[in-house]
C-alpha cells in the first residue's frame, strides 16, 4: 500500500509539471491579482466584546430570530459563479436578496458563522433551509443543476442575508491587515483551528464598510466563507470527509505543539496527496499553515476563557440550526467542548 501511494504521488508530480492549470486555477488566480484592499481613513474593527456572550441565541445566530429567511416561495436572480461551490442569488417576498449556497458547505458554514459570533467577531447572516423552493429558475445552471429538482425545489442549503446597510470595500490579507500581532486577530486564527476551518486563502476576507454605527461608518473585517469547517484539519478527498464530518471532526488533531510561550495548531493542515494533481494548489495550501502556528499561549488561553462561557445548550444550538441529527449535535459538541476545555487549560 505504502509503495503504491508512492507511485501516485511521482505520476501525479509528474502529470501536474507537463499539465496546464485548470481553468478553475486560473480563474481563482485572476480573481485574486483584481482584489482590492480598502485605503480610506475609517476605523478598522475586527473583533467587538461579547459581553452578553452567555445569553447570545446560537440557534438564530449573528441575524436573529427576526432576520432569518420568511416562508413561501423565492425568486431566482442570477447565479453566483464566484468560488468553488454552485450559488445562486434569490429575493424574498419582501424584496430582500439571499444568497443560496448548495452542497456540502451548507450545514458547516451555518454552524461556524454562529460560533465565530459569539467569540465577538463579525459573521454573515447564515441560516439553514431544508427545503427552498425557487420560481423562474433558469433550465440550466452553470454548476449545481443536479441539486435542483425539476419543480424548481433545492434542499439542505444555507442562505446569507444581504444586508442593504452594508457595502463592501474590499480585501485584507492574513498577512497585511491592521491587527497583526493583535490578541484579536491571534483570537481569530485560534477559531479557525477550533472549527478546523482550513480553506483561509485570502479572496474569503472580506471588508465591509457599516454605516449603522452610532458613532459614525466603519470598516468591518470578515471572514465570508466558513463552509470548509467541521471535517479534516486540512484539505482532503473526497470533500465529504474535510467539510461537516463528525467522524474526520473527532479524529482529527487539535493541537500540535505546545512550548513555554506559543502553542501551534494543527489546522489548517498539509494537503492530502491528491492535490499533487495540481501543484500550485499543493503549494498554495501549504503556505497557509503559519497561520495555525507560534501563536502565544495567553491568546489562546483567553479565547479558551470566552468560549466556556458559552452552556452546551448553546454549542448544540448551533450545530441543531444546521440540521444535524440529534446524534451528529451531541458529537459536534462534545469535540467542541474538549477543545475548549484544552484552550483554557493552555
Amino acid at each position: 500500500m505504502y509503495l503504491s501511494q508512492r507511485l501516485f504521488i511521482f505520476v501525479a508530480v509528474a502529470s501536474a509539471v507537463v499539465l496546464p492549470a485548470s481553468g478553475s486555477a486560473k480563474k481563482r488566480h485572476a480573481a485574486s491579482q483584481a482584489e482590492v484592499e480598502s485605503t480610506d481613513s475609517l476605523p478598522a474593527v475586527l473583533w467587538r466584546n461579547p459581553a452578553d456572550i452567555g445569553s447570545r441565541n446560537l440557534f438564530y445566530g449573528p441575524g436573529g430570530k427576526e432576520h432569518q429567511p420568511p416562508p413561501g416561495t423565492f425568486t431566482f436572480v442570477k447565479e453566483d459563479l464566484d468560488g468553488t461551490n454552485p450559488k445562486f442569488v434569490v429575493r424574498d417576498q419582501n424584496g430582500t436578496k439571499w444568497k443560496v449556497k448548495l452542497g456540502e458547505e451548507a450545514r458547516p458554514e451555518t454552524v461556524a458563522s454562529r460560533l465565530v459570533w459569539a467569540a465577538g467577531y463579525f459573521a454573515d447572516e447564515d441560516y439553514f433551509v431544508e427545503d427552498l423552493r425557487v420560481q423562474q429558475m433558469p433550465a440550466h445552471l452553470h454548476r449545481g443543476q443536479k441539486l435542483v429538482d425539476p419543480d424548481g425545489s433545492v434542499h439542505a442549503v444555507r442562505l446569507k442575508r444581504e444586508l442593504k446597510d452594508e457595502e463592501k470595500g474590499g480585501s485584507w490579507k492574513w498577512r497585511k491587515d491592521p491587527f497583526t500581532g493583535t490578541p484579536e486577530l491571534n483570537g481569530l486564527r485560534i477559531m479557525m483551528a477550533l472549527i478546523n476551518n482550513w480553506d483561509l486563502k485570502d479572496e474569503n476576507n472580506k471588508i465591509y464598510r457599516e454605516e449603522s454605527n452610532s458613532d459614525g461608518p466603519e470598516r468591518i473585517y470578515v471572514i465570508s466563507d466558513l463552509g470548509s469547517s467541521f471535517g479534516t484539519s486540512g484539505p482532503d478527498w473526497p470533500h465529504s470527509k474535510s467539510k461537516g464530518n463528525l467522524e474526520s471532526y473527532a479524529r482529527s488533531k487539535f493541537i500540535r505543539r505546545v512550548t513555554d510561550d506559543d502553542v501551534d495548531f494543527q489546522e489548517p493542515g498539509r494537503p492530502s496527496y491528491h492535490y499533487l494533481l495540481n501543484l500550485p494548489e499543493y503549494f498554495r495550501r501549504r503556505e497557509l499553515r503559519w497561520i495555525g502556528r507560534q501563536i502565544p499561549r495567553s491568546d489562546a488561553r483567553r479565547i479558551g476563557e470566552l468560549l466556556a462561557q458559552l452552556s452546551p445548550d448553546q454549542i448544540r444550538d448551533a450545530f441543531r440550526a444546521a440540521g444535524y441529527s440529534p446524534e451528529e449535535v451531541a458529537g459536534f459538541t462534545a469535540v467542541v467542548e474538549d477543545r475548549v476545555a484544552a484552550l483554557k487549560a493552555l
